[in-house]
């Protein structure tokens, strides 16, 4: 490895440990302010931490009709331990609920990936309204929120600090939510984010299994990708499921009533911690389906197309 390789690793792998290392915990997310949507920019955006050449930046666009089917994209096998749930942090970013990742107890493996990885953590993202608030899109489409579930490659790398600087590190799964019915998974989670309301408060969260937040179709879109937050390592592989889950407009608005302050500080509402979206440069989307939405969009064309004929 040549010097000036060496030289930005260090650099990156500094810049994580300030943003992620606060004294009494380690965190494993922090987010962003979508610039398009907020007129004040979040702080952690504030400073122009970028990687240098990066080619594998995320969130993207994901257009459908671009994605490439993967016949040999296996199913990916999700195994969770409910008792490795341990606690709920509001980190003044976003919220995340953190597991117990000394063991294989809560695991992925399959789909696009070479080795198991271990669950470390799941958080979301989210907007102010309805309109917007996923990070990913779908043929330029939002989302009000999307779930991210973070697991790293234990096989290979010893911890989850040296994972997240490698190619292979990470592996993401990304569920989008809609608005729709009531969500009873989520609801369990929803009646302890009181609890958490101010940046820094923790609390035990247990028996919790983020399974019942992943829709059953087996479908998902994969690409090589980075983290959304700083220090937006290319170290994800992205899994992102094509169907999205449900939750009603009460479940959404208690993420709202989160905030990114501490108590006794003035209060500024958790909303809209979300990075905007990059370039998909060289990168294929592959999908684990074949696309037959564009077929049926086609369909649909030729058969408007044959009624208006003369």
């Amino acid at each position: 490895m040549n010097n000036v390789k060496t030289n930005t690793l260090v650099h990156l792998y500094k810049q994580l440990k300030t943003l992620w290392s606060p004294p009494a915990r380690l965190c494993s997310l922090a987010t962003c302010t979508h610039k398009d949507r907020n007129d004040a920019l979040h702080p952690l955006w504030q400073s122009p931490l970028s990687i240098p050449g990066g080619s594998r930046q995320s969130p993207i666009n994901i257009q459908w009709r671009d994605s490439i089917y993967d016949p040999f994209l296996k199913p990916l096998k999700i195994c969770y331990d409910p008792t490795t749930c341990l606690h709920i942090w509001n980190n003044g970013y976003s919220f995340l609920v953190e597991f117990d990742d000394s063991t294989d107890k809560s695991i992925i493996v399959g789909g696009p990936l070479e080795n198991q990885y271990r669950l470390k953590q799941f958080h979301f993202h989210w907007g102010a309204i309805n309109e917007w608030g996923s990070e990913h899109t779908v043929d330029s489409k939002f989302y009000p929120a999307e779930l991210h579930l973070v697991h790293w490659n234990a096989v290979v790398y010893p911890t989850f600090e040296e994972a997240v600087m490698e190619g292979n590190g990470l592996a993401v799964i990304g569920v989008f939510l809609k608005l729709g019915a009531h969500h009873e998974g989520l609801q369990t989670l929803v009646d302890a984010l009181p609890a958490v309301k101010h940046k820094d408060t923790v609390i035990e969260f247990d028996v919790f299994d983020p399974s019942c937040l992943i829709p059953s179709c087996p479908d998902y879109w994969t690409y090589a990708g980075s983290l959304t937050t700083p220090p937006l390592t290319e170290s994800v592989t992205w899994i992102i499921k094509k169907k999205p889950i449900e939750v009603d407009e009460n479940q959404l608005e208690a993420f709202r009533m989160l905030l990114f302050t501490s108590d006794g500080e003035e209060e500024k509402r958790m909303v809209d911690n979300f990075r905007p979206l990059q370039p998909l440069m060289n990168r294929t989307v592959r999908s684990s389906f074949q696309s037959s939405h564009v077929l049926n969009i086609e369909a649909q064309h030729s058969d408007r197309a044959q009624q208006i004929r003369p």
